[in-house]
Parts: C-alpha cells; sequence; structure tokens
C-alpha cells in the first residue's frame, strides 16, 4: 500500500481557511494553514482527487526535496545531484517555476535558467541527450522557491493553474478568476439552499461555480488534462475511479440560478459557457438592466456578483453604486447580496449598511467582499413579528 506523503496547496490571500475546510471535507491528513497555502498529506489518489474537486486551490505541488543553497554554485550542484530520470525521461519536455524570497537570489528567471542547465546536464552524463524546454505544455512542471537560503523543489501536480476549469471559452471585459469566484461563494455561505441571482452575471461565472457548488460537481471535472497525467507513475484506472466515485457524490439542486446582464454579447457568451459547462438545466440568463428589475422569486434569495470598479469599464461610479443600493432596497426584500468590489469611495454611495466586510483581492487589486441584508420591510419590524 503506498505511503501518505506531504503536499502544498497554493491560493489566493484570504482563502486558507476555505482550502483547509476543503481538504478536509474531502479527507486530507494533517491540514495546515500558511500564508496563501495549505499543506496537507495524502496518497497519489489523494493527489488526483484534490486537483479534480478542490474549488478554492489554484496548484497543488508535491514537495520531492529541500536543501540549504548561499550561492548558485550550490544551486546548480544539489539540483544535478537529484535523480531527475525518475520523473523524466530524456525525450519528454520540462518547465521550471522559480519563486524567491532571498537576499542571495534575486532573478527568477535566472534561477530557472540555472536549474535547467543542471538537470540538462545530468541528462546527458546518463543519456547523452536532454530534455527540452516546453513552458507552454511540458510533461514535466517543477517549481522552486527560495526562502533566504532554503531551497525547496516540488513537481507541480495540476500544470496550467487550476482556475483553467475547461468550460469558460467565451469571455467579457475584466472576467472574473473561477478559483476567486468559487471562493467568494464560499465566503458568502453559500450552499444551494436558496434561489441564486447574479445580477450583472457576463460571461456567467459566478452562475457555473454556483451550480457546481450547489450539485456538488467537483470543480475541474471539464478540465480537459493535468500535470500528474504525464507522470511516469501515473496510474489512469485510479484517475477514473477517483472520477466516477466523485460524481456519485453529486446532488439534486431544486432552486433557480439566474443571471442578468444588459449586454446582448455578454448574455450570449454566458449561454455558451454554461453550455460548455453542461449546467443548462440549472441556470437561466436574461438580457436585464439590474436596476430596473425586482425581485420575482418565492422565498430567500442569495446574491453575489462583481460590479465594475472603474479600472477598465467606463462608468459614473458614484451615482453606479448607488443606484446598486436602491434597487436592491427598493426591489429585493429578503435577499442576501454580496458583492466584491476595488472601489472603496464608490462603495461609500451604495447607502446600505454593511452586515460582513472581508479583505480580498482581485488580482493585484485589494478589494472587499461585503454584504448587505435586505429584509422584508424595516429591521426592527422582523424583530417584532419574531416576538408574537
Amino acid at each position: 500500500m503506498e505511503q501518505n506523503f506531504k503536499m502544498l496547496a497554493k491560493c489566493f490571500y484570504g482563502f486558507e481557511p476555505i482550502l483547509a475546510r476543503e481538504l478536509r471535507q474531502l479527507g486530507a491528513g494533517n491540514v495546515e494553514e500558511g500564508l496563501r497555502i495549505v499543506t496537507f498529506e495524502g496518497d497519489s489518489g489523494f493527489m488526483y482527487k484534490a486537483n479534480l474537486c478542490l474549488r478554492t486551490a489554484l496548484r497543488i505541488l508535491k514537495p520531492i526535496s529541500s536543501f540549504p543553497v548561499r550561492n548558485e554554485n550550490d544551486l546548480y550542484r544539489r539540483i544535478k545531484e537529484i535523480p531527475w530520470e525518475r520523473y523524466l525521461g530524456p525525450d519528454q519536455s520540462l518547465a521550471i517555476d522559480s519563486v524567491l524570497k532571498s537576499e542571495t537570489f534575486t532573478h527568477s528567471l535566472y534561477v530557472s535558467q540555472k536549474a535547467k542547465d543542471a538537470i540538462a546536464d545530468r541528462f546527458r552524463n546518463l543519456f547523452d541527450k536532454r530534455p527540452d524546454v516546453d513552458t507552454q505544455n511540458p510533461d514535466l512542471r517543477i517549481h522552486i522557491h527560495i526562502q533566504h537560503q532554503q531551497c525547496h523543489l516540488s513537481l507541480d501536480s495540476s500544470g496550467s493553474s487550476l482556475h483553467h476549469r475547461g468550460y469558460r471559452t467565451a469571455t467579457n471585459i475584466a472576467p472574473i478568476n473561477e478559483v476567486l469566484a468559487a471562493g467568494l461563494l464560499l465566503m458568502s455561505g453559500w450552499d444551494g439552499r436558496a434561489n441564486f441571482l447574479d445580477p450583472m452575471c457576463g460571461s456567467g461565472t459566478f452562475l457555473v461555480e454556483a451550480a457546481m457548488i450547489a450539485c456538488n460537481i467537483p470543480a475541474n471535472i471539464n478540465r480537459k488534462h493535468f500535470g500528474f497525467q504525464r507522470w511516469k507513475d501515473y496510474d489512469e484506472a485510479l484517475f477514473q475511479k477517483i472520477v466516477e466515485a466523485s460524481l456519485n457524490r453529486t446532488r439534486e439542486f431544486h432552486y433557480k440560478i439566474e443571471g442578468y446582464d444588459k449586454a446582448p454579447s455578454a448574455v450570449s457568451k454566458a449561454r455558451i459557457n454554461i453550455e460548455q459547462s453542461k449546467l443548462e438545466e440549472y441556470i437561466t440568463v436574461e438580457r436585464q438592466d439590474f436596476f430596473k428589475s425586482i425581485k420575482h422569486t418565492e422565498g430567500p434569495l442569495h446574491m453575489v456578483f462583481n460590479p465594475p470598479y472603474g479600472e477598465r469599464l467606463n462608468v459614473e461610479m458614484e451615482k453606479f453604486y448607488k443606484q446598486i443600493g436602491d434597487t436592491l432596497k427598493q426591489g429585493y426584500p429578503n435577499t442576501q447580496a454580496w458583492m466584491i468590489t476595488a472601489n472603496m469611495d464608490a462603495l461609500k454611495h451604495v447607502g446600505l449598511r454593511t452586515s460582513k466586510k472581508i479583505k480580498v483581492y482581485n488580482g493585484r487589486l485589494e478589494a472587499r467582499l461585503v454584504k448587505y441584508e435586505i429584509y422584508e420591510g424595516s429591521r426592527r419590524s422582523k424583530y417584532q413579528n419574531t416576538q408574537t
């Protein structure tokens, strides 16, 4: 029976607790939160499952070596000593990504080049041939992290970032990252037990991620390829068993997931992406101006959306955000409304009291995920009704 080994899942700032919870629910061992990472233990099958199912992980790394390095000669020598032939053949390709937090090593491209030279020289000595470099679609992606004078080497089991879900082929201006969207939904408490609306849905990312959470569909079920599928020890039969077992844990969803956008091009793109995700039975998208809409579903409504920040879209921000507040207050009773914005000045013009405000990042932009609770009638009458 295969022994468990340590792995590392990379994530966005602030998503560490959500990712840790996801890992524990999947069955990971020794889960520990760090800064933009969560470490855990499992076997190869669990590594496959983590890549397939985790919603808030960006990459799953498998550490293979850690050693001190004082200079570039140390780095070259120690990397050349590693038996890379266990992981890669001379006819295959590799790519190397480097992340540095060091006073000695300050140029990530130079470190990647030095490591590539060490691996190539080892293969030349052994096979008189060296692997090719392919930065886009390599057989093996290697991750180097140098912290001060300690070098950590890992194999990237994901390949390309896990936000590449495989369903989004059509995008609008300023589309939200799929992993970010899933994390924001989980932060908002979305669990599929209410109707859902994204009133500014763009290319439909929140809608698709909300449906996958509601139905417990594996996040990366539509993805064509993972890095581990080109590894020497890849077990295709085991991976297929994990896919089947994960799909067997899906559940039915009995509410509505709706998206609005006033741009015909956005509606068209959202529908294409929803069709690609195979979730058309759960999601509808309409051409609709949110500011001219009212709530039309019974019971509680869960709303999550990503309005313009003024970074790449030409909108009069103060007026726009005031309209958001007016529309929620006048047309959407019994609603939990969450939105992410990096425009802190415009946020002041919503005119509603936030019940939660969480610091997050959208790319390099510092943002806030805010919650507005819109009650049926006044807050006071809500509490009076509970006493009668």
